[in-house]
């Protein structure tokens, strides 16, 4: 049995992609390989947004247990009135689905009132932080040349 309860991180966590598919001499999927899978899937609310985070750097994945060919994910939703699940699972039955030594692959989400900003990674919060900054930083630039134009 390979179980992980929570995210492993980003440091260090990405597996060489010449040993993704392989499985443990007992025949289970390391849970890092699911995680690296998982990496795959873009939340499409940041993609929406411009800043195409993964659902691990969101700090979405709250678990991953493998035994036996079976994969469970646990995630978080972003809002109550998240409408991507259906996007989620075939997703990741999608990506986890494909390793070798994978037969099953469930995932579950909350009801969307766990996830906070400090579930991000570091990385993922500067990412959007940047972003969010170049956005203001274009609103102010638009704004100030609206208001040239109407003092003219």
């Amino acid at each position: 049995m390979s179980a992980e309860s929570e995210n492993p991180g980003d440091a260090g966590s990405a597996v060489a992609p010449d040993t993704i598919d392989r499985i443990d001499a007992d025949g289970s999927v390391p849970a890092a390989r699911v995680y690296e899978r998982l990496r795959e899937i873009v939340d499409p609310c940041s993609a929406a947004t411009g800043s195409n985070l993964n659902i691990v750097e969101m700090g979405l994945v709250k678990s991953v247990e493998v035994e036996d060919g079976h994969v469970d994910v646990e995630m978080r939703l972003t809002s109550p009135m998240c409408h991507m699940v259906p996007y989620f699972i075939e997703e990741v039955e999608g990506e986890v689905g494909d390793l070798d030594g994978v037969e099953s692959v469930e995932l579950e989400t909350d009801h969307g009132f766990e996830w906070s900003e400090e579930l991000m990674s570091e990385a993922a919060q500067r990412k959007r932080q940047a972003l969010l900054d170049e956005h203001a930083s274009r609103y102010r630039e638009e704004q100030s040349d609206e208001s040239a134009v109407s003092d003219a």
